[in-house]
């Protein structure tokens, strides 16, 4: 059995993967839970340092300040299986975090104001008003209808010969107000004909498949 936990471990931390030292906030920890139910669920390992050596569970509190995370401090509230393993004498929990279709799920960031969190390879990002509306898009029952205008035609255009915009970028180039350029940025996202990076500094959209798209003006 421990051959499974070390084999996580050697995975180091990433996109559905994270280690834990202790639980002192729980708040924090709702961060990592909606991120993981937000993007492609994942595992917490708690009593793991950064560096993969196990240190165990220091107190039963921890699991406690769990639960409190799941739900307190996620909206919706988030399910997770817990499983408890003993490691040479040392105490670890593997909490697991599944995809949610109940997206998206809110915690408090450090100011108390409730954000949505995703998961990029071992960091949790704050998204933005387009992701959000995207996801929201993708729940409602009624399909998406966009005029295709100048505005829409221009920025494929721009996106096939150079590949990616921000949306600061794509309000500057072409002069377009900031809400219609993220409803425009919504609408060509909901139907499949662009897509999103996400880092720790900027969120980038681009074309799905730029080659298979033949745009003339």
């Amino acid at each position: 059995m421990s051959k499974y936990i070390h084999n996580l471990i050697k995975q180091g931390e990433n996109q559905k993967l994270d280690f834990k030292f202790e639980i002192s906030d729980s708040k924090k920890i709702a961060r990592t839970f909606v991120a993981f139910a937000n993007t492609d669920g994942g595992k917490l390992l708690v009593g793991v340092k950064d560096n993969g050596s196990i240190s165990g569970i220091r107190s039963d509190e921890e699991y406690h300040m769990i639960q409190a995370a799941a739900d307190l401090y996620c909206k919706p509230e988030i399910d997770f299986t817990e499983k408890i393993w003993t490691i040479n004498g040392k105490t670890l929990m593997e909490v697991t975090i599944y995809k949610s279709n109940k997206m998206p799920h809110y915690a408090p960031d450090k100011n108390g104001k409730w954000k949505a969190w995703a998961r990029i390879n071992d960091q949790n990002i704050l998204v933005n008003d387009i992701i959000l509306q995207v996801w929201k898009r993708k729940k409602s029952k009624n399909g998406t209808f966009i005029r295709y205008s100048d505005i829409e035609e221009k920025l494929l255009v721009y996106l096939n010969e150079y590949t990616s915009v921000t949306l600061s970028k794509f309000c500057r180039l072409y002069k377009v107000k900031r809400h219609l350029a993220k409803k425009t940025l919504v609408n060509l996202i909901s139907i499949g004909l662009l897509t999103y990076d996400i880092n720790e500094k900027t969120i980038t959209y681009k074309l799905v498949a730029p080659q298979k798209i033949n745009i003339h003006i």
